[in-house]
């Protein structure tokens, strides 16, 4: 294929929403309704890298066991940030889906919020490509 990039990343992607109470104690002047508990409905977007194109993650299948980890009814985040609460279920998906670039967004009723992009280890990537290349000219 003639003008179609040789490096080929593929992600599948999924959506949940969550009801949740949080604050920001530390609210600066003008946002200052943000020092006390309030409601959103946050909506969660993840990309996980995927490897092949035939389903090396079902989505619906990731979408559930996302959303499972937020069983309570409403969420008691306290003074969780966005940010916090993608790096809460970043820590998930590298425990669970390791080795695998994702992004995660997050947002409050859909209108502000975070992307956050996790990035598999480089060095360990790095590490690994040295070493498939030292034990091909050893063998």
């Amino acid at each position: 294929m003639s003008g179609v990039s040789t490096l080929n990343i593929k992600y599948i992607w999924v959506t949940f929403r969550k009801e949740g109470i949080h604050k920001y104690p530390d609210a600066p002047p003008g946002v200052e309704f943000l020092k006390y508990p309030h409601r959103h409905i946050f909506h969660f977007k993840v990309k996980l890298e995927v490897f092949h194109d035939d389903r090396d993650v079902e989505f619906i299948l990731f979408k559930r066991e996302l959303e499972k980890l937020y069983d309570e009814e409403t969420l008691q985040l306290n003074n969780q940030s966005c940010e916090m609460i993608s790096d809460t279920l970043a820590e998930y998906i590298k425990t669970n889906y390791p080795d695998r670039d994702f992004v995660i967004e997050v947002s409050e009723d859909g209108e502000n919020g975070c992307e956050c992009h996790y990035v598999k280890d480089l060095e360990m990537e790095l590490d690994n490509e040295f070493l498939s290349h030292h034990t091909d000219s050893v063998s």
